[in-house]
């Protein structure tokens, strides 16, 4: 089965259902954090508190997974609980690339190689100005 391309319109054109979604990532995964903070003490403390955090982790990694689930239905990829990092599968030339946006920026900006990460991402002029 071959993935799902985007081009930079395309992206763009998704990224305000893909902004909801990884927002609702984001926050459910500091309330994840919090809960498991909050059960690693309870588990000091007494057996009902320990359950009560215990299922209240596990309620919220499904509530995650679903919307994991939701992006991935949509053919982008999730790359970042701390950043909100989404990475839309794309093509330069006939290589594969990545379209990179994070929570927080206006629109689609950077691109990477697919082995190149964040950390080797670039402008899309960059990208458009290729011949």
């Amino acid at each position: 089965m071959s993935r799902r391309t985007f081009t930079v319109e395309q992206a763009n054109r998704m990224l305000p259902l893909v902004r909801r979604i990884v927002e609702d990532v984001v926050v459910a995964y500091g309330a994840w954090q919090q809960a498991v903070g909050q059960f690693e003490m309870a588990s000091n403390a007494s057996a009902a508190d320990a359950e009560h955090f215990q299922r209240e982790t596990e309620r919220l990694a499904h509530e995650i997974d679903g919307y994991l689930g939701e992006l991935g239905e949509l053919g982008v990829e999730f790359k970042g609980f701390e950043q909100g990092l989404i990475d839309f599968p794309s093509e330069l030339d006939g290589r594969p690339i990545y379209l990179c946006w994070k929570l927080g920026e206006r629109a689609v900006a950077h691109w990477h190689d697919v082995d190149a990460g964040f950390s080797g991402r670039r402008q899309l002029e960059v990208l458009e100005n290729q011949p």
